[in-house]
């Protein structure tokens, strides 16, 4: 009798995924660029890019600003809007076996909650992904991810008009992650997935100016694992919804430790610039290591880290 091999598939609320790893929003387009690169059919989840209301032309150039292990992105959320993507870019996620998780994001509560609204129950669309690390422009600019109090009503009114799975992504540019964390599950979120990039900035020593047209932009990549470890960490100590680990996973090793620190998931993001092949290669490493540990699921290595 043939060995099936481990069993990889994951609970994230509503949505039942085949494995645990998937893209993160920003890093991976619309899903349909890299069709040529590797198996869609193969991952976990497909998170789409930023999405808004009306069309965004981002950030002016320079964008993107290559670090010590890692990189800085001022993209500034560009997107094609809601209207475009539904007309252009979900009829082909639409074919794929994979679940696409639409990440959105807004500057003010009422435009999350029309983007939930209009993607509620619209076939094709797995999940949605709230990012909160956005301005709220009424609130004289603070990112909604930053203070509990706005967090908890942005999630809340969301959920009073999206059914289907909602994952809100996380901050680091806070004080307490989890007691964020916290009011977001109190609020009705399915999950949490964190985190999202660091603030940071680049200098060019010779014109005295700043390498990004923005000033500052995300921190991303190898040099923020340590980081985000940390936090899965602390928030999954702290809630009893599903986590969803990103920052800086590269390689199997790395998944699997966000799993154990906590995480019943992952999101491959900058590896996807330098290695398109990542998320699969992680795929297989981790179930080579569930085969190699006699481990029957991969749901048993979350949340088992000794302290």
């Amino acid at each position: 009798m043939t060995n099936p091999g481990p069993d990889l598939g994951v609970t994230i609320g509503g949505l039942v995924l085949k494995n645990p790893v998937m893209t993160a929003s920003g890093t991976f387009g619309y899903g349909v660029e890299f069709q040529s690169l590797i198996d869609l059919e193969r991952l976990g989840a497909i998170v789409v890019k930023g999405l808004s209301l009306k069309p965004s032309r981002g950030n002016p150039p320079p964008r993107i600003v290559e670090t010590a292990s890692g990189m800085l992105n001022a993209i500034g959320l560009e997107n094609v809007g809601l209207d475009a993507f539904l007309a252009t870019k979900l009829p082909f996620l639409r074919r794929l076996s994979t679940p696409a998780i639409v990440n959105l994001y807004g500057t003010c509560i009422e435009e999350y909650v029309a983007l939930a609204e209009r993607l509620d129950r619209v076939a094709g669309i797995a999940a949605i992904e709230v990012n909160i690390s956005c301005p709220n422009v009424r609130c004289g600019g603070m990112a909604f991810g930053v203070d509990p109090l706005q967090a908890h009503a942005l999630v809340r009114a969301v959920r009073q008009r999206f059914g289907g799975t909602l994952i809100v992504k996380l901050s680091p540019n806070v004080t307490d992650i989890a007691a964020i964390a916290e009011r977001i599950a109190d609020a009705g979120a399915d999950a949490v997935s964190l985190i999202n990039t660091l603030t940071g900035m680049a200098v060019d020593i010779r014109s005295r100016r700043p390498r990004l047209a923005n000033i500052t932009g995300g921190l991303s990549g190898p040099a923020i694992k340590p980081v985000a470890l940390r936090m899965v960490w602390q928030v999954a100590r702290r809630v009893k919804i599903p986590v969803i680990g990103i920052g800086g996973i590269c390689c199997a090793e790395d998944a699997l430790e966000f799993m154990i620190a906590g995480a019943s998931a992952i999101q491959v993001g900058t590896a996807n610039f330098f290695n398109p092949c990542a998320a699969i290669e992680i795929l297989d490493g981790i179930a080579q290591f569930l085969g190699e540990e006699r481990i029957a699921s991969v749901r048993e290595l979350t949340g088992t880290l000794k302290t």
